[in-house]
């Protein structure tokens, strides 16, 4: 697969791809004879992987490290493992977060309904 098919199918820009490749978020990508990168599904699934940690705020080098690893085969299940599960505490604690901050929204949100609501039963009875 081309880059331009890749980029189509995974909503990615050739730039973005590239910089994936160049901070080692992806495994090597294999190349034609004639240098032009030719994507496989596997490919395909490490840059949809690396897209949803990316999206959930998972660090560069974090990300960089667990596929390094990845590459290294099996000796490396634990370090894997806790590097996953480290993310994975930090996005739950934002997610509280994000959770405390939508609810805080909400009730601004339906108090501004309300004083609106009096403010025309007030004014617009007239």
């Amino acid at each position: 697969m081309t880059i331009a098919e890749v980029c189509k199918l995974c909503a990615i820009s050739a730039d973005t791809l590239r910089y994936y490749e160049r901070e080692g978020l992806l495994p090597p990508i294999r190349r034609t004879p004639s240098g032009i990168r030719d994507y496989s599904e596997q490919d395909l699934d490490w840059i949809r992987f690396a897209q949803c940690m990316r999206a959930a705020g998972l660090p560069i080098g974090a990300l960089s490290r667990y596929v390094s690893l990845v590459r290294k085969g099996d000796s490396t299940l634990r370090e894997r493992k806790e590097i996953l599960a480290r993310e994975r505490t930090r996005l739950a604690e934002r997610l509280h977060t994000l959770q405390e901050t939508l609810a805080k929204l909400d009730g601004k949100i339906a108090d501004y309904d309300r004083r609106c609501l009096a403010w025309e039963r007030e004014h617009l009875r007239r």
